[in-house]
């Protein structure tokens, strides 16, 4: 377990190693499972401050046609206008706007997450999940944490009514978030 003390050590800028991260996300799919997919294209960085963890920040950029459930026709169909609109919309972004040290482990990110133009505030759990030189001499840091967010509130409405009743997509999406960083030099 890292102490308040060890999160000195952490204090630095770090850029997010997309191709051992995940952001991914759940939605209910007619009403009796859940589908998973991810965003297989993002950029983002880092701001550790371990001296003062309120003072830490993180930004994020998805590529919205970087989206993949593992099933074309319906990957097509989430970048259309449907939902999230790609060609007018290619970006979906995070920018923090406060920190906070919950615990040993726990962090807090609030911040603003756009998609399609509409922007709310969030706020984001994470759970410090360790720091580890790499074979490579690199150090990384890294995070997981999750929020549930309304779909609705960005304006993605669309949805099919079910013969038993409820919808065909849940509005509610939990948002995922596994982060390794690499501290930069």
């Amino acid at each position: 377990m890292t102490t308040a003390t060890d999160l000195t050590q952490l204090t630095g800028d770090y850029t997010i190693d997309p191709s051992h991260s995940r952001i991914g996300f759940v939605a209910r799919h007619a009403m009796v499972t859940r589908v998973r997919g991810s965003f297989n294209a993002f950029d983002g960085s880092i701001h550790v401050d371990g001296t003062d963890p309120g003072r830490s920040t993180a930004k994020v950029v998805i590529k919205a046609e970087s989206i993949d459930t593992r099933n074309a026709d319906r990957d097509g169909h989430l970048r259309s206008s449907d939902f999230l609109a790609l060609e007018q919309y290619p970006e979906i972004t995070f920018v923090s706007t406060s920190a906070a040290q919950l615990d040993d482990t726990t962090f807090q990110l609030t911040g603003d997450l756009t998609i399609k133009d509409v922007t709310r505030s969030v706020t984001i759990d994470f759970d410090f999940e360790g720091v580890a030189q790499d074979p490579f001499g690199n150090t990384r840091v890294g995070f997981e944490g999750s929020v549930v967010i309304s779909r609705k509130d960005y304006g993605i409405t669309w949805n099919a009514a079910l013969e038993t009743g409820g919808v065909l997509v849940s509005d509610k999406i939990t948002l995922e978030f596994e982060i390794s960083a690499i501290k930069n030099a």
